[in-house]
């Protein structure tokens, strides 16, 4: 690969931190709960790190920038964390964000460990210098079909915005479902109402409805129509893309926002690390800790274990993605070459199927694994 110089900053033997980028949606239009989350547990792993000693006895400093759901800005940020010497990035939530960052931190020759964007391009060619801890999307949403169709779901309408993370969703289920029996029917929602995607599920004869679009809107508005619309009782409301996960989502929805299944990366039940992580995450954040909580704490966990091993030198981390093994808060952490995805990838974290139970929102129900 092409190896641009290390800067001074990055290799200070002084006793100076060493310093790793962390790109994190934390104001609007960014999904900001989730950006909280994701920097809890980025934030909680530098802090054990050292404890610990730091790398090599330098402290490990995380140098954050607000991406606010913005590719320009989180290029930007990229360029700006480049020049500061930071030797690895970290993080960021949204996909399309990231494969903004991964696309500057492959020009400029910077690792970058993506926590939790799952767009199989995160890349437009493959590259060295970028690996993923979340499970590319089509790994992930072709579990979620095998779950429609163990729940006898055939006609299944998705209401999407426009974006290239919904289309790939999009055609994930498509072509998954289509030699299966399925049907997707894809409505526009920038051109239908919340009640008239009411009309249109009734119309298709759907039986569930997946949401492909943005939290807090239109997603609240179309779960709050569709379960005041007596026509469709008995429709199944899904959220592929985690909506559901956060406290957010109940408090704006209540009842409403039950029984409504999601993807979520967790194993059934935690390691001791696992474990002892989350009732730290719990702490911090006074609230459950979401999965994504869980990729920041692994990511740096990654990252401080290449670092002590190999250093501050940005090629010679890049060069150690096939060779990391660490043990994560969910399973044991090694990257590969997967066919289709341009980035080392970990193949792969747990994948489940959940939802909020109807009985209790704020207990999750394994509905299906993969």
């Amino acid at each position: 690969m092409n190896t641009p110089p290390s800067p001074p900053a990055a290799e200070r033997t002084d006793g100076s931190s060493v310093r790793i980028g962390a790109l994190v949606p934390l104001t609007r239009p960014g999904w900001v709960e989730a950006g909280q989350h994701l920097l809890a547990g980025l934030e909680l792993a530098v802090g054990e790190v050292n404890d610990g000693g730091g790398i090599v006895g330098r402290p490990l400093e995380l140098v954050v920038r607000d991406t606010a759901a913005d590719p320009q800005r989180a290029a930007a940020a990229v360029d700006e964390l480049a020049r500061l010497g930071v030797a690895a990035l970290a993080g960021e939530y949204h996909s399309v964000v990231a494969r903004a960052a991964a696309a500057r931190a492959d020009t400029l020759g910077l690792p970058f460990l993506c926590s939790s964007a799952v767009l199989d391009a995160l890349t437009e060619q493959p590259t060295e210098w970028v690996a993923r801890l979340a499970p590319a999307q089509s790994h992930g949403w072709r579990i979620y079909a095998d779950f429609l169709l163990s729940a006898g779901h055939s006609r299944i309408a998705v209401a999407a915005e426009p974006s290239v993370y919904w289309a790939s969703g999009a055609r994930i289920l498509r072509d998954y479902l289509a030699p299966r029996g399925g049907t997707v029917i894809e409505l526009d929602v920038r051109s239908l109402a919340p009640t008239a995607v009411c009309d249109e599920l009734v119309d298709n004869r759907a039986t569930a409805l997946l949401l492909l679009v943005g939290h807090p809107e239109p997603a609240v508005s179309i779960v709050k129509s569709v379960r005041r619309d007596q026509r469709l009782a008995e429709i199944m409301i899904g959220a592929p893309a985690g909506q559901p996960e956060f406290a957010e989502w109940a408090t704006l929805l209540g009842e409403d926002s039950t029984a409504i299944p999601f993807l979520r990366y967790l194993p059934e039940r935690l390691s001791p690390l696992g474990a002892r992580v989350e009732t730290a995450l719990r702490e911090r954040l006074a609230e459950a800790p979401s999965f994504v909580a869980f990729e920041g704490y692994d990511t740096v966990a990654v990252l401080a274990d290449v670092l002590r091993s190999h250093g501050a030198d940005r090629a010679r981390t890049a060069a150690s993605w096939p060779r990391v093994a660490v043990e994560g808060t969910r399973g044991q952490i090694q990257f590969s070459r997967t066919p289709g995805i341009s980035v080392w990838q970990w193949a792969w974290t747990p994948v489940q199927v959940v939802d909020r139970d109807p009985a209790q929102p704020d207990r999750f129900r394994i509905l299906h694994a993969g």
